[in-house]
């Protein structure tokens, strides 16, 4: 998957329909362009928003109600081709991935109610950026002045409204599998923006796994949104406090976006511990979704795994890794 119609996508899950009507009248501090009716197939579109974002480029946020569940299997080619073809070409976020809800409220360490509140939802609404929505054939899907900073900071001040609709229960952004309801959601933006600090926590999740009886990795998910790799720290995890390790996974991601450096295979970083920690690029990640990712190993004296070696995860580790995926707890 990759950005193309849609450049950033993220929801708010409900816990009934919500019309059009309720969802434009939230929205009337934006610029409306317009209202359109649902597409023939709910997973291209349901009844939907035209929203300007930037008018320069063309960009816009189109806000959908789906009267339907998160198609969380993403739709079985044989069976349900539709909603496959939908997610194939973006219409559930640019970088969605089949399970992202369940890994959402597995991972959801900031909001511990999230399984039992999301399994109230019935319907979501759908907050997709796009460049060549109502423009040319010769429309580009980005711009040259991309900034995906700027669409997201957008997309939440649209979140932070439909939130406040009755009926709304929580952010999800399939994306960073992340899931937050309205008072974390909003702590967390007002933190960002009062410290010009970018809200990484609402945009990519901070996830948790044993690798082994004495390894654990930690990851991001949702790096890819800005255009930059998503973080891994594999570790001995009786060393390390994993809050620390959760910072250098934030700092690290931090770094890349504000600098707009690449590190290359080989190069360190100060880390938790007071040791540098070394980085390889790999094409895929340990655990799921399948995305590019920096692999960070601290410089000590341990022996290094043979799977946090290996380039992404091998077919035949497939299964021995599933049963190594248990969260640790953390404390």
């Amino acid at each position: 998957m990759a950005k193309g119609i849609f450049t950033q996508g993220v929801c708010v899950l409900l816990e009934r329909p919500i019309s059009i009507e309720e969802v434009a009248l939230v929205l009337s501090d934006f610029e409306l362009l317009g209202t359109r009716e649902e597409s023939e197939q709910w997973a291209m579109g349901g009844p939907s928003a035209l929203v300007m974002f930037d008018e320069e480029s063309g960009g816009t946020v189109t806000v959908d109600t789906v009267d339907h569940v998160w198609p969380d299997d993403m739709g079985d080619p044989q069976t349900e081709f539709m909603v496959f073809g939908a997610w194939s070409m973006g219409h559930f976020g640019p970088f969605a991935y089949p399970g992202g809800l369940e890994r959402a409220m597995q991972q959801s360490w900031a909001w511990k109610e999230a399984p039992e509140v999301v399994e109230r939802h019935q319907a979501f609404l759908r907050i997709r950026t796009s460049y060549v929505i109502g423009q040319g054939e010769d429309a580009k899907c980005l711009p040259e002045e991309y900034d995906p900073t700027a669409e997201l900071q957008f997309s939440m001040k649209i979140v932070q409204a439909l939130l406040s609709l009755d009926g709304a229960l929580c952010y999800f952004n399939p994306n960073g599998e992340v899931l937050l309801d309205e008072d974390n959601f909003r702590s967390s933006l007002n933190y960002g923006w009062a410290n010009e600090l970018l809200p990484l926590d609402v945009w990519s999740n901070v996830r948790l796994f044993n690798i082994d009886e004495t390894w654990a990795l930690m990851d991001t998910v949702g790096n890819w949104q800005l255009e930059i790799p998503d973080i891994e720290a594999c570790f001995v995890v009786d060393d390390y406090e994993v809050n620390e390790v959760a910072n250098f996974l934030r700092n690290a991601s931090n770094y890349l976006v504000q600098s707009g450096a690449i590190i290359n295979d080989g190069e360190t970083m100060d880390g938790p511990g007071d040791i540098r920690w070394q980085a390889v690029q790999f094409e895929n990640g340990i655990c799921d979704p399948p995305r590019e990712t920096l692999r960070f190993v601290p410089m000590d004296d341990h022996e290094i795994p043979k799977l946090v070696q290996e380039t992404g995860r091998a077919e035949e580790d497939a299964a021995e890794e599933d049963q190594a995926d248990d969260e640790l707890s953390g404390d």
